[in-house]
């Protein structure tokens, strides 16, 4: 490890950091503007169910470097083009989503759904006031696991000539030099556990009520 290589590069450190931010951040939020009504249809319809969370399963289980390279003649774009992973790391967002959000739906009490509704409460407003409010623990804990996993996928973008920090890992293998890699590695792994730690603080915040519960109980 030649720790005076850090200092040297800082720019270049902090401008593939932010890059790689983008291009895990972008799809996480796409995914989950996506995944809420996909979800939401495949909790209420058995039908809807039965397409999209088996249609989920399978996108899942294509591997990243396939879609990366397939995307471009899908999409019309260059092969280089950030659009690309951004695509198809919304896609295993939403791929992640879908199952998670119709479970978490599903697992409202009906007797708090009927009581929303004896009270005059419309589906649209009880589905925001009531549904998706008592899903977002179990929606947060899907969420933190597509961000360390968008975090972790963007680096495979390296492979094709877009990849964030994973540029540490191509150039640090073809220079034979292992402190480049041993910085990715280790900005990637911070990355994740910083995404993860603020959407834990983010669903702590979001669900007071869990936290009340949890202090009554002791």
């Amino acid at each position: 490890m030649i720790w005076s290589w850090i200092p040297g590069n800082a720019d270049r450190i902090l401008a593939l950091l932010v890059e790689h931010l983008r291009l895990a951040l972008i799809p996480i939020v796409a995914g989950l503007v996506l995944s809420v009504p996909l979800g939401w249809l495949a909790n209420r319809y058995p039908l809807a169910r039965a397409i999209l969370v088996p249609a989920a399963g399978v996108l899942y289980t294509i591997p990243s470097l396939t879609l990366f390279v397939v995307l471009p003649g899908i999409l019309g774009t260059r092969i280089l083009s950030e659009i690309n992973i951004i695509v198809a790391l919304t896609i295993y967002t939403v791929a992640l989503l879908v199952r998670t959000i119709a479970d978490a739906l599903a697992a409202v009490p009906g007797l708090v759904i009927a009581a929303a509704t004896a009270m005059g409460y419309r589906p649209a407003r009880r589905f925001l006031d009531i549904e998706l409010p008592l899903a977002i623990p179990v929606l947060v804990a899907g969420l933190r696991v597509a961000t360390v996993s968008s975090i972790s996928l963007v680096s495979v973008g390296a492979l094709i000539g877009v990849g964030g920090l994973g540029e540490f890992f191509t150039e640090g293998f073809q220079l034979q030099f292992p402190t480049e890699i041993i910085v990715g590695v280790a900005l990637i792994v911070l990355l994740a556990l910083a995404g993860d730690a603020v959407l834990l603080v983010i669903g702590r915040i979001l669900t007071p009520w869990n936290r009340q519960a949890a202090g009554g109980g002791t």
